[in-house]
């Protein structure tokens, strides 16, 4: 009779600690990853084909691609230059699970490039968010 009062005293024990820790697991919230993709895509829209060798005159094509998964409204600042010098800048908003797709055409004149893609998560205007490049060498 002592070991069965015992066992029933036991169970209940453990049934609080399982009521008190599904409680805990159903308020507690579940916290994700903030992030946004940041990708350059060639002419034939895939992850490849880049025009890095051209010729003086040709046309080089690309996309740049960004999705927020920040889980809120969020701006941006995209940051275009071509050896340090700035060739576009545009500010654009996304909400969560947005993508903006964004053509880039360039004219190749003689010489080599580099073409620099800053991304930046304003209001914060000083640090890079998301940074890509390609070279570009034209002959």
């Amino acid at each position: 009779m002592n070991v069965d009062r015992t066992l029933s005293i036991i169970i209940g024990i453990f049934l609080i600690i399982g009521v008190i820790g599904i409680f805990y697991i159903s308020s507690t919230p579940y916290e994700v990853d903030n992030f946004t993709e940041f990708y350059l895509l060639g002419a034939d829209g895939t992850a490849g084909n880049y025009p890095t060798n051209l010729t003086t005159g040709e046309t080089g094509k690309l996309t740049v691609g960004i999705v927020s998964h920040e889980y809120s409204n969020t701006s941006y600042l995209l940051k275009i230059t071509k050896n340090n010098e700035t060739l576009k800048e545009e500010s654009f908003t996304l909400e969560n699970n947005q993508n903006k797709s964004m053509p880039f055409e360039f004219k190749a004149e003689t010489g080599q490039y580099k073409f620099q893609f800053d991304l930046y998560k304003l209001p914060d205007t000083e640090n890079v968010y998301r940074s890509l490049f390609i070279l570009v060498n034209v002959k």
